[in-house]
């Protein structure tokens, strides 16, 4: 009996000890597998999700999560070699900037060169350095820069009326930011084959002009255009895209150049709301807009007197270099006749922002400085219509700014000749005198139906209907009338000859009839570039003016392109 007792409790031990075996097998398997779930959760994590977790104070000193390092090591290091640095640059600046300064050198001057230049006793403070993701093609770098300098630097210039001028440049203040380029990486010692650099960004530059012996402003024009070259040359030279490029290694690194990458048509419509600086009458705004700004690439509108909600609908073509960081800018100034213009307001896009290929419609709110992050004051809006077209994508849609594109019949037969010869011939000559292109056709809109209409009656409702109206050619058309609603439905169609749709716009202007007359509402402007390359579409228009409301509209185009030699 004793056996059988034993024999009982040995087996039940034997089992009770192998089912804590198992389950302690599994428990040690789920924690394995929860912990290499961890583990790959960890390793995937970025430094945004590292500092949602933890405090930075709570990570060690030798941990940095600030895109932009410090550089208060290379400051010191630095500030220790300065005055051989100085002697080892001064001549190498003064070979290379003074061709440079001759290329921009003004009218006025017959001779402008240094007779004298050192970077003087104090270095500059490189405030932060950031590394750019390139890629596996190279390594960019940035480095910001401040330097609160005092050179001794003195220009010989030379009138054309024979007066020689020694000019001191002095009091030079300037913030900035370099761009460093080490490309192509390469397998031999020190392992890249060529370094650009560029000036990225010019937040400030400042200094003064003083005639050795004498005062600069004692001679007319001398001062301001001394200052305009230097500016210029500075900003056409170095300011980025443009690079210098100083081989390392033997090697072809032409591919490392400035080249331009695309055409950006830019169609400036109008602006709105802007600041009245007048205190008689209304401002009388113009608009400056460019990516680069080089007096020979900044394209100036005409000036719309008395006037705070001007309409242009004026075209530009700007060549771009480098999409991926330039960005077009849209300054508006009020022209104040023979005194200098006053500037109301400014905006940019970002060209990155822009689909090849695609027009862009977009308003831009004016502020006062593009370098400030807020501006809480209402300075106006400037509307813009953006088409951006990257080398070789020509001919993958029909841009109607193109030449091209008003090519006659006989025209595209010789284009599309077998040997090439006549299409090469008529490229040529295209390029050679530019061609305004004329685009007439018709025009359908159906004006289908409006939505909250602000009520302009006692009784909370409104008798809307659209006035529809081209602004060169001045044709008109009506829709009927819609009683007691504020979300009237026409399904009317109108169809307009168009004599020029690249250079005409459709106003259409919200009535709300009245026994005695008609109350405006509100209205819409549109510029006829994108039915004219998407041939047809549907909108919803905000009311400008209004409360409240907007308009649904289908437009169709049907067109005969032609051209003209200008």
């Amino acid at each position: 009996m004793s056996f059988f007792f034993g024999l009982f409790i040995g087996i039940t031990v034997g089992i009770g000890l192998i089912m804590a075996f198992v389950r302690s097998e599994n428990y040690r398997s789920k924690r394995r597998s929860q912990l290499a779930t961890t583990v790959s959760a960890f390793s995937k994590m970025t430094v945004e999700d590292s500092k949602k977790l933890l405090p930075l104070d709570y990570y060690p000193s030798w941990v940095v999560f600030s895109e932009k390092q410090k550089l208060k090591w290379l400051n010191l290091e630095l500030d220790k070699i300065w005055p051989y640095v100085d002697q080892a640059a001064s001549e190498l600046i003064k070979t290379s900037v003074e061709p440079v300064l001759e290329q921009y050198r003004p009218v006025i001057l017959s001779s402008l060169k240094f007779s004298k230049l050192t970077l003087g006793t104090v270095a500059p403070q490189f405030t932060g350095v950031s590394i750019i993701e390139d890629g596996e093609e190279g390594i960019t770098m940035e480095l910001e820069m401040q330097w609160d300098g005092n050179p001794s630097i003195v220009l010989d210039i030379k009138t054309k009326f024979g007066v020689s001028l020694p000019i001191q440049v002095k009091d030079i203040g300037f913030t900035g930011v370099f761009r460093l380029m080490f490309k192509p990486l390469v397998d031999e010692f020190p392992c890249f084959g060529a370094v650009c650099y560029s000036l990225r960004h010019k937040k400030k530059l400042d200094f003064k002009l003083k005639v050795v012996g004498g005062d600069v402003s004692s001679i007319p024009g001398i001062s301001d255009a001394i200052e305009s070259t230097i500016r210029d040359a500075i900003e056409d030279s170095i300011t980025w895209p443009v690079r210098k490029i100083i081989p390392i290694l033997p090697g072809d690194y032409s591919d490392l150049e400035l080249k331009p990458v695309g055409i950006l048509e830019v169609k400036l419509v109008q602006a709105k709301e802007l600041t009245n600086k007048d205190i008689i009458g209304k401002s009388d705004p113009y608009a400056v807009v460019y990516i680069r700004p080089l007096p020979d690439r900044m394209k100036k509108s005409r000036t719309i007197n008395n006037q705070l909600n001007p309409i242009w609908n004026e075209h530009f073509e700007f060549i771009v270099e480098d999409a991926s960081t330039q960005h077009l800018v849209v300054k508006v100034y009020d022209d104040e006749g023979v005194q200098a213009s006053e500037l109301l307001g400014c905006a940019q896009v970002l060209l990155k922002d822009l689909e090849p290929g695609k027009v862009k419609d977009v308003w831009l709110k004016l502020v006062k400085d593009l370098d400030l992050q807020r501006d809480t004051k209402n300075r106006g809006q400037v509307h813009l219509e953006l088409l951006y077209i990257p080398f070789g994508m020509e001919n993958a849609f029909n841009n109607p700014f193109a030449p091209k594109f008003s090519m006659t019949s006989l025209e595209k037969v010789l284009k599309a000749g077998s040997d090439g010869s006549e299409a090469g011939d008529l490229e040529k000559a295209s390029n050679q005198k530019r061609r305004e292109v004329i685009v007439r056709g018709v025009l359908s809109v159906t004006v289908i139906s409006a939505e909250e209409v602000p009520a302009t009656d006692i009784m909370g409702k409104a008798d809307p209907y659209v006035i529809l109206s081209l602004k060169k050619s001045g044709a008109k058309n009506k829709t009927r009338v819609v009683n007691d609603s504020l979300n009237p439905v026409w399904n009317q169609t109108f169809d307009f000859v168009v004599e020029d749709g690249l250079h005409d716009m459709l106003i259409l202007e919200l009535y709300d009839h009245d026994t005695f007359g008609k109350d405006y509402i509100g209205r819409c402007i549109i510029t006829l570039t994108r039915v004219i390359m998407e041939g047809e579409y549907n909108d919803t228009l905000l009311l400008d003016g209004a409360k409240s409301g907007k308009l649904n509209l289908y437009l169709k185009w049907s067109a005969q392109p032609i051209y003209r030699d200008s």
